[in-house]
């Protein structure tokens, strides 16, 4: 890490000397160093910089040879159109002391696809089922290199999926490797079956997720940016998990998956949640455990990112946040890790005073959040959770009294909703119940009552609406002769009642032959088309109702 430092260090000092180390006199005509200027260029950064003379010669030689090969490759592609890119390719788990990710260059054209490319990556440096990452975005493999915006000199992560050692080893990682993207496949299927159902159905035996805010309450969010939302919440819940499994190549995988998802939901939408930002930090915590930093620039960008939508979402100095919630224990946590990421980021760039400042906000931070074991063992022998006792000392800023005080009220809060929930599925099973006594089919009236947010008189004109609109296309001739149809149709017409009215009857019963021929018997077997509507009864406004409760619903979002 202090290598990557000297050298962004000595970057920036060349950069502001306007010193080219790949032309004379510190490069001869042979593409050779140039000792005496290099040394007295190493003596005069060792004053500047504070590092031994040797290392800072090493670190000149190593910029020098990079910025030639560079030089060169530019001139190839001139020529030819061969593009160099810069691989960081994984690091070898056979070894005890891990390295940084090796850089290493790999020739292509850029009219090939990422397959192709991937599987020349592959044959050159011995590995199998990899991914191509840029600019954290995973490549299509079926795609043109050029076509998803690679480059020449373009950097590309390479994430190994697997490096069998014998025919064993082979067989479980090739396993390994299906498992991921089956995985991966899952996860973005399960979702999106989620994201389609929209609680019309009875949340008792199809769940469904809903979109809520910090109170429980659902947010009205078009179909489209919902289906995005809760997909890319999936996948990122997913990609956490992975995390703590230590997975951090199937973590980014589907991390990214959640970061392209969240890219189709709108700007206005993204700048009042977390989520968003909170994923930027997952990522680049991935990055860093697998590569540094500074081969990314993406990292840098992600981390720039986190804190705006940090920002816009809590509100400066937190205002917002401490509106809403009243406390900003658990989002501290969040604004430590970013100050780390930041911290590290700076160090490897070489701005070493950033870096500091950063550090000490982290150390700042740390203290607070820091929590008092014997704090903690109060708490939790008053019958609380270790999980409880942590966000309230932390809400609280250690106070016991104080953080007991503040678990009964979110336990009360949580109590409320789950009332408040059980109350709306009563009142929406009673409006249903309501609609089926006056003929409708259960799921007719269920999907209604959603339409209408649980608006009884509503619910029942969309009823009327769709009855009437039938009973037109029906006089306009289209008639369902299903044999199905047709076998009930004369199983009432052999009762004794008119083809006329067993039509309508069906019709209305939405083709239940037991209530059919009870409304048939009703009617005195004479239901014209005029009676097929029933008549709305007075007075059935009930109040909106929703239901997001369900084994698949996950946390709210943070507004």
């Amino acid at each position: 890490m202090t290598e990557e430092n000297l050298q962004s260090k000595l970057k920036n000092a060349l950069r502001n000397d306007k010193i080219q180390l790949w032309t004379p006199p510190y490069t001869t005509e042979n593409n050779e160093a140039g000792q005496k200027s290099l040394q007295e260029l190493a003596t005069r950064y060792t004053a500047l910089l504070g590092f031994p003379a040797d290392r800072v010669l090493d670190a000149l030689e190593v910029l020098r040879v990079h910025a030639l090969r560079r030089g060169r490759g530019n001139d190839v592609f001139r020529e030819s159109g061969v593009a160099a890119l810069e691989l960081i390719l994984p690091s070898d788990p056979r070894k005890v002391n891990k390295a940084p990710r090796e850089k290493t260059y790999f020739n292509t054209k850029l009219d090939v696809t990422a397959q192709d490319a991937m599987k020349m990556i592959c044959e050159k440096f011995g590995l199998q089922h990899i991914k191509l990452i840029l600019s954290g975005k995973i490549l299509n493999p079926e795609k043109r290199l050029d076509e998803q915006g690679v480059k020449h000199n373009s950097r590309v992560m390479v994430l190994k999926k697997s490096e069998p050692e014998t025919q064993q080893r082979m067989l479980e990682e090739e396993q390994k490797k299906k498992s991921q993207d089956e995985s991966v496949r899952r996860t973005q299927k399960g979702f999106q079956i989620l994201s389609e159902r929209d609680g019309s159905q009875d949340p008792e035996t199809t769940p469904f997720l809903e979109i809520a805010d910090q109170k429980g309450n659902p947010l009205e969010i078009p179909p489209a940016e919902k289906k995005a939302l809760i997909v890319a919440m999936g996948f990122h819940e997913k990609g956490r998990a992975l995390m703590k499994r230590k997975d951090y190549e199937s973590a980014l995988c589907h991390l990214l998956e959640a970061d392209d998802s969240f890219s189709k939901c709108d700007s206005t939408l993204l700048d009042v949640v977390d989520n968003y930002g909170v994923l930027q930090l997952d990522i680049v915590w991935c990055y860093r455990k697998l590569v540094s930093l500074t081969s990314l620039n993406d990292a840098r960008h992600r981390l720039k990112k986190a804190e705006d939508y940090f920002l816009k979402s809590y509100g400066e100095e937190n205002k917002r946040l401490l509106q809403i919630k009243g406390n900003t224990g658990r989002e501290e946590v969040l604004f430590l890790r970013l100050y780390l990421l930041q911290s590290l980021q700076a160090y490897l760039e070489g701005h070493d005073i950033y870096a500091a400042q950063q550090l000490q906000k982290v150390e700042s931070l740390y203290q607070q959040l820091n929590l008092d074991p014997d704090k903690m063992m109060e708490l939790m022998s008053l019958g609380y959770t270790e999980q409880e006792a942590r966000l309230g000392l932390r809400a609280c800023k250690g106070d016991t009294n104080a953080a007991a005080l503040h678990i009964s009220q979110r336990r009360e809060e949580k109590e409320k909703m789950k009332q408040t929930e059980r109350e709306k599925r009563m009142r929406r099973v009673e409006a249903i119940t309501v609609l089926q006594q006056i003929g409708y089919s259960r799921k007719d009236a269920a999907v209604a009552l959603h339409k209408a947010k649980g608006d009884l008189d509503r619910a029942l004109n969309i009823l009327l609406d769709s009855s009437q609109a039938e009973s037109d296309t029906n006089h306009t001739g289209v008639e369902d002769s299903s044999p199905e149809r047709q076998a009930k149709i004369n199983q009432l017409v052999s009762l004794g009642f008119s083809r006329e009215a067993v039509e309508n009857a069906l019709r209305r019963t939405r083709g239940d032959v037991q209530r059919a021929s009870e409304l048939l018997l009703d009617s005195g077997s004479s239901l014209s088309p005029e009676e097929l509507s029933p008549s709305p009864p007075s007075s059935l406004s009930e109040e909106p109702s929703t239901s997001s409760e369900s084994a698949g619903e996950f946390g709210s979002l943070q507004l």
